[in-house]
């Protein structure tokens, strides 16, 4: 039986009716129902997650794979997900956890401090909030965080950017990285989605403003959002905000719904990689593909910052300031 815990970000409304104020969905929410994400239920007019501690998913991965790749490089990351999403991608490659009822799945309890533990004890040095869409799993995250701060540990989300203005300001203080998930055109957020892409660039610029480490991934998808226009504007969106973003342009393979699209051929990934470094992003790599270059280089002189095959960090070429060993240019890197 999961255990209820009281939703924050919330505002009563009549007749026991309830707005959640944790996402960009603000769902409206009447007694005995969910919201969209499936995790936050009314129970006689008061707000439960019923996510909070619930765990789908859990392991040690190279931090490479989330992908961050300027984000303590070579390090171990403790992965952990929950259940449960606030969009509606046909092509989601964690469709079994983020759609499933998690009225009805198997999880397993995992406290705030039992994660901490879980961390060290696998040699971890930093937890990321994955799989599913952490975004509504934000009473656990808040807790997580806070006692990871205290034992220096760091604390990464990978998301699709849809939080609540008051989500972020909760999150901020605390959070030291994440990847965005930032998927295609207006259009494509609107019809595949159900979303707006405006929200997702506005949680850009915030974290970003709050020297909070970002990382953006791209999936490009045969016929959804390969069209050269619509790849030169989302480039354009990023360098916009900060041309020191990383980004990671991913192949799709068929998932869920879209089981009919092809895997994305290798030269759209190529012409995307050239295209953004054409308009001005300084770190842009293509990820699902083995045997890539996916090394990074000092932007302004073309030294090789940190050699890398799949994802293993063979050697990090860095001075102690972490600058160029060549130029001197200050490489955008946490290590």
């Amino acid at each position: 039986m999961l255990d209820l815990t009281k939703a924050i970000l919330i505002k009563e409304l009549d007749d026991g009716i309830i707005q959640c104020r944790v996402c960009n969905k603000n769902c409206i929410i009447k007694p005995n129902e969910k919201g969209h994400c499936q995790t936050r239920k009314n129970i006689q007019g008061i707000l439960y997650t019923l996510n909070y501690a619930q765990v789908s998913s859990a392991s040690s991965d190279p931090i490479e794979k989330k992908p961050l790749y300027h984000f303590q490089p070579g390090t171990e990351t403790y992965s952990i997900g929950s259940m449960g999403c606030n969009f509606e991608c046909p092509f989601c490659q964690n469709w079994n956890i983020s759609y499933a009822n998690i009225e009805k799945f198997s999880t397993k309890k995992i406290t705030p401090n039992e994660l901490i533990e879980l961390t060290k004890n696998n040699l971890c040095k930093s937890i990321s909030f994955t799989y599913n869409e952490p975004g509504i799993w934000l009473e656990y995250i808040l807790d997580v965080t806070k006692l990871a701060k205290k034992n220096n540990l760091k604390t990464i989300i990978v998301t699709n950017g849809y939080q609540s203005d008051e989500s972020l300001d909760l999150l901020i203080s605390n959070l030291d990285a994440a990847n965005i998930d930032l998927k295609g055109s207006s259009k494509f957020y609107k019809t595949l989605c159900n979303a707006r892409i405006e929200s997702v660039l506005k949680t850009i610029k915030k974290l970003n403003n709050a020297a909070v480490h970002i990382e953006i991934t791209n999936m490009i998808i045969p016929k959804y959002n390969d069209d050269k226009e619509d790849l030169s504007n989302l480039i354009q969106s990023i360098c916009d905000i900060n041309p020191e973003i990383p980004i990671h342009f991913t192949r799709f393979f068929p998932q869920y719904k879209l089981m009919n699209i092809e895997p994305t051929p290798i030269e759209i990934l190529e012409y995307a990689k050239k295209l953004a470094k054409d308009i001005g992003l300084n770190y842009v790599y293509i990820g699902n593909v083995p045997f890539v270059d996916n090394n990074t280089y000092c932007p302004n002189c073309n030294e090789l910052i940190i050699n890398r095959s799949s994802f293993n960090v063979n050697k990090i070429n860095l001075t102690s300031e972490n600058k160029c060993p060549n130029c001197g240019y200050s490489i955008n890197i946490h290590l």
